[in-house]
């Protein structure tokens, strides 16, 4: 060889500068098989480019066949990347592969590449299908002219793609997915992450996965639900069970369907033959099977969920209201995202939407006919409460016409789970400490005034259902409200009364009317859910010099709005002396916790406290109260009592709650103290075994008030000893 003959250089790594072959490609790895990325030197970025498998002509010809033949299918599309990556494994099924099996005739490399542009172009993202399924793809971002990519090593990274098809999916991130079960249907729904930037400002979604419906699928629909109505069918109307009615409308409904799917027209009676006889050919592998699925026996299946879910359930609504991991569900106009809040995260939308205000109506009239009210021009609004079959959750709704709602109908649903979280569970979850359930535990227990404050959805109720086991078993509690039904009592001896005043058959049931009914029940302990109405203010005042345990929930951030508040409502600022403590819960960022709990205190009694106190001007007082446990920035509390055992001689300034509770059940303050003590020894044994049943809690409670001597020393047969103190 000559001395001055060119010669190749030896190989290097794409990202490698001296590569002669590849001077701008900075990485290149397969995302799946026969799919490889790139990343390269661009103009004013990275260059991104996913290159799928190539086709020849032959090929291309087979994906146009197998294109035209699913012209009418429309599969549903993955929302996640999870969702693709779970598509793209599974491949077609056995019902699409052999339409692909009759339409393709090639070597077995490439019908695997012909499969890879069938499964992206039919079941998965399209164009964006490889985008998805590259873990290194963190995020996107839509703001410029083209799409393009945030990637682990590289950002950011144009794709060349300017307006693709299902760009909010193809880098979502999965949260969670589960079915809710309706009439015997398991629908799918899923909550994601959308990982896009410019474009929708709700970066997490809820999407509820129902059926597929063809184009001409509601018109048959509604023409199934009119007929049903028409008919009367038997179980209907009137007062059948859930169970009856579904049973009633899909005996009825798949009768109907049928009937509209293959004999509306000779020409419909045709198309059934020919599709039928097309599907026997095909299951014989003589033609490729039909995938329109115009006459599937599965095809009549979906097309009476609808049904079921118009007429039996709450429309759009249905889902979300039977969902068990939903608190709130919103809808506020026609056309707009139904939102929802999920237990424990923010507001998110949905994809589901009232495309009527005559839909929007008709729900939001059954709603409020569920609790036997009728909304009409003259009663446009109201609160309603609903106990749906088979939803284990107290639902209340605040309904509206579009006479007083300037965008139409609207809706507000709340959700409580009728199993209530007990104080383990709320200590193992940093909601609350173990001193002040112990606190909450004596005031429970020797009939004292507790009040939760908050805004809604901060978890008042909550908190006061957790600790009601703590009212002695053999104790009468009585719960009385406006028709929330959120109290609930695990006691046998317990009553709950509320006033229903929207149910016509109730003629003006008002709480001072429950308070007379509650002076001959002889109650040891007074429930009085959501005091926020002027009478139901009154309705507390008059409370209090009965001398009975009281226990209530009211609207308030704050001690200064919770004084103003009641003082603005009539409350006379001397009766809330008597209150013993104010629990203020909050809620950030979907966490609930206990953020501060305040002593109400006289002049007297402030004086007698070493610690600084607020104090709160009023009319006709001053108002004192010392903050006696807080939240701290890194998630602990402050507690301010400490008594000598604990370890700090020297703050012996005490609790007021617990002097009051002395003057209360005659015994001196140092008995109440080692009770405390006591308890809250207790209360660490319960969180550490994990006692998070109410009836197991109850039962432990019941015992130690049984026989305290014989409860401890059954404990520590088990190997499980307490403090010392018990």
């Amino acid at each position: 060889m000559p001395h001055d003959a060119p010669t190749v250089p030896n190989p290097e790594p794409p990202d490698s500068r001296r590569a002669w072959y590849a001077p701008a490609v900075h990485d290149q790895y397969e995302v799946v098989p026969g799919v490889v990325a790139t990343v390269a030197d661009g103009d004013d970025a990275f260059a991104y480019d996913a290159r799928t498998p190539s086709l020849s002509t032959a090929a291309r010809a087979d994906l146009r066949s197998i294109r035209r033949h699913f012209a009418g299918a429309e599969p549903r599309r993955p929302r996640t990347r999870e969702g693709t990556a779970e598509r793209f494994r599974e491949g077609f099924d056995r019902r699409y592969g052999r339409v692909i099996d009759r339409l393709t005739d090639c070597a077995p490399a490439e019908r695997r590449r012909v499969e890879y542009h069938a499964l992206a172009e039919l079941t998965c993202l399209d164009e964006l299908t490889p985008h998805a399924l590259d873990d290194e793809v963190e995020i996107a971002d839509r703001t410029g002219s083209e799409l393009s990519v945030h990637l682990t090593d590289y950002a950011p990274a144009n794709t060349g793609l300017e307006d693709p098809e299902f760009l909010g999916r193809f880098s979502a991130e999965r949260i969670e997915r589960y079915t809710v079960e309706f009439a015997g249907y398991e629908i799918p729904v899923v909550r994601y992450r959308e990982r896009l930037l410019g474009t929708d400002p709700f970066e997490r979604k809820y999407a509820v996965l129902e059926p597929d419906r063809l184009p001409a699928d509601e018109r048959l629909i509604a023409a199934c639900k009119a007929r049903i109505w028409e008919a009367g069918t038997d179980g209907v109307d009137g007062e059948a069970t859930f169970h009856d009615r579904v049973a009633a409308v899909r005996d009825r409904g798949e009768t109907l369907l049928s009937r509209l799917l293959t004999a509306r027209s000779s020409r419909a009676w045709l198309g059934s033959l020919s599709d039928r006889l097309r599907g026997m050919l095909g299951d014989r592998g003589l033609i490729a099977p039909p995938v329109d699925r115009r006459f599937d026996d599965g095809r009549i299946d979906d097309l009476l969920y609808y049904v079921l879910r118009d007429l039996v359930g709450y429309g759009q609504l249905t889902v979300p209201i039977r969902d068990p991991n939903l608190e709130d569900i919103e809808a506020n106009r026609v056309g707009e995202r139904i939102k929802v809040v999920p237990n424990g995260a923010g507001r998110e939308p949905t994809n589901l939407a009232f495309d009527s205000e005559r839909t929007f109506v008709d729900v939001v009239t059954q709603l409020a006919a569920k609790d036997g009210v009728e909304l009409s021009s003259s009663r446009p609004s109201a609160k309603v409460n609903l106990d749906p079959a088979g939803i284990d959750q107290t639902i209340r709704c605040a309904v509206a016409l579009p006479t007083i709602s300037e965008a139409g109908p609207h809706v507000s649903i709340r959700k409580q789970a009728s199993g209530v979280l007990t104080p383990p569970e709320l200590v193992a979850s940093d909601s609350i400490p173990t001193e002040l359930v112990t606190l909450l535990w004596l005031l429970y227990e020797h009939h004292g005034v507790v009040l939760f404050s908050g805004p809604t959805g901060v978890g008042k109720t909550t908190l006061l259902n957790a600790h009601t086991p703590f009212i002695r078993f053999d104790a009468r509690p009585v719960s009385i409200d406006e028709g929330s039904r959120e109290v609930l009592l695990p006691h046998e001896t317990g009553v709950s009364l509320t006033t229903r005043e929207h149910r016509d058959e109730f003629k003006n049931v008002s709480m001072a009317d429950l308070m007379t009914e509650i002076n001959y029940l002889n109650p040891d302990t007074e429930v009085i859910g959501e005091i926020n109405t002027a009478e139901s203010f009154e309705t507390f005042g008059e409370v209090l010099q009965t001398g009975h345990g009281v226990l209530g929930t009211t609207h308030a951030d704050g001690i200064e709005k919770l004084v103003n508040r009641v003082v603005e409502k009539g409350f006379s600022p001397h009766l809330l002396f008597e209150i013993d403590l104010v629990v203020f819960p909050k809620r950030v960022d979907g966490d609930r916790y206990v953020a501060s709990a305040v002593e109400l205190l006289s002049e007297r009694e402030a004086d007698r406290t070493d610690r600084e106190t607020g104090t709160i001007e009023t009319d006709g007082a001053t108002i004192h109260y010392d903050r006696i446990l807080e939240r701290t920035p890194d998630g602990g509390w402050e507690f301010a009592y400490r008594h000598p055992e604990l370890g700090d001689p020297t703050a012996r300034n005490g609790l007021r709650v617990l002097e009051r509770l002395a003057d209360a059940t005659n015994r001196p303050l140092a008995e109440v103290e080692s009770e405390f003590h006591r308890k809250h020894g207790y209360v660490e044994y319960l969180v550490e075994e994990d006692v998070s049943d109410v009836d197991a809690l109850f039962g432990f409670l019941s015992d130690l008030r049984t026989n305290e001597a014989a409860t401890i020393e059954r404990i520590q047969r088990r190997g499980r000893p307490t403090t010392d103190d018990a």
